[in-house]
């Protein structure tokens, strides 16, 4: 964290997301049958033999690309279903109570920060909202049908026995697209959207004690499905709420980095330290190349010229790792003794292969 303040805001932004690691062997610690998304579609639901991962990571937005933003992974804690944790013992807890595990070790101990929380409905239930440490809000896709309610009156003056906990009903995002709503136009996840758009300050029904800014929207083209949105920053407005929670899709684009060019998925340890030590250091690998790169690796990035991509908007990862291996050869090269180093066109040759393989 003390690496990656530099780059922060006032408000540091966060994402929290699970990802399936596909692993192989049965005695291999925390494994168990997960959801597959790669392999899922909406009318089917498959699952995996491997490894659950619940990852929190911080946005951040370099000046090298200010097109886009990076997630950084930093926290991680792995997920075992409850029949793994009956068979092999220990303490059972969902991925809502681990991602409050890692908010809690973030957060209080960096009180004078802001922190803001974004997630899609897979973490936007009542064991998030309810336990938010005091300096993190939150923002989440949720349902479109939920209770919403007003503010509880003031009890009746010289009124005995219990205060009311809800008030009084309001429409659900359903029913709030349904009645009047404003138009709209953002750029939301590089592309510009029309859509309707309502919102209202309302209560959840199992969270009546914290005030939330609901958003619903309906999208005009695409076909796309009703969406609802909640926030606790109850002063940001509906349009800022939308283009907040486009910062998350930043967490799909590392999980798949560290996928691919890192192999967080190839190691195959099976003993408990092994499990818990690999994946984690994969994924802080990643975030330690990217910040490298935006400290200094981005003035040594020389495009390679590619004839068929020549509007490409600036350096991905795999042109980042590439970088850093360049500049870790010609670093090693440079520190030889002058005799020993060899013609020079030779070290021309070998980074352009380097670059030509990463």
């Amino acid at each position: 964290m003390t690496l990656l303040l530099p780059f922060c805001g006032p408000v540091v932004f966060l994402v929290i997301d699970d990802t399936l690691a596909h692993q192989h062997g049965r005695k291999m610690f925390g494994g168990g049958m997960h959801y597959d998304r790669s392999i899922s579609s909406k009318k089917t639901v498959l699952k995996s033999w491997g490894h659950n991962w619940v990852i929190l990571g911080i946005v951040l937005k370099f000046p090298f690309r200010k097109d886009r933003h990076f997630c950084l992974p930093i926290l991680f804690r792995l997920y075992r279903g409850p029949t793994t944790v009956a068979k092999k013992g220990g303490t059972y807890y969902t991925r809502p109570q681990l991602a409050v595990q890692m908010l809690q070790v973030l957060c209080p101990a960096h009180e004078s920060r802001r922190f803001h929380a974004l997630v899609d409905s897979a973490y936007g239930g009542q064991a998030v909202l309810k336990n938010l440490p005091g300096n993190c809000d939150l923002t989440a896709r949720w349902l479109t049908n939920v209770r919403l309610y007003t503010a509880p009156p003031p009890p009746p003056p010289g009124k005995k026995g219990p205060k009311r906990v809800h008030g009084e009903p309001l429409p659900s995002p359903q029913q709030m697209l349904e009645g009047r709503c404003r138009h709209r136009t953002l750029k939301l996840y590089g592309r510009k959207e029309k859509f309707r758009l309502a919102d209202c300050r309302a209560y959840f029904y199992a969270v009546p004690q914290r005030l939330l800014h609901i958003v619903a929207v309906e999208p005009l083209r695409g076909g796309r499905k009703k969406q609802a949105f909640y926030s606790t920053a109850t002063t940001a407005t509906a349009e800022q709420i939308l283009l907040g929670y486009t910062m998350r899709w930043s967490v799909e684009v590392a999980i798949h980095d560290a996928k691919g060019p890192l192999g967080f998925e190839q190691p195959q340890g099976w003993s408990r330290q092994a499990v818990l030590r690999t994946a984690p250091m994969t994924m802080l690998l990643y975030s330690l190349i990217v910040l490298w790169f935006a400290q200094d690796g981005h003035r040594h990035y020389q495009p390679l010229p590619r004839p068929w991509y020549r509007f490409k908007p600036g350096a991905s990862f795999a042109d980042m790792l590439a970088t850093l291996r360049c500049q870790s050869v010609q670093e090693g090269f440079s520190q030889t003794p002058v005799s020993e180093q060899g013609r020079r066109e030779w070290l021309k040759t070998l980074l352009h292969a380097l670059q030509q393989a990463a």
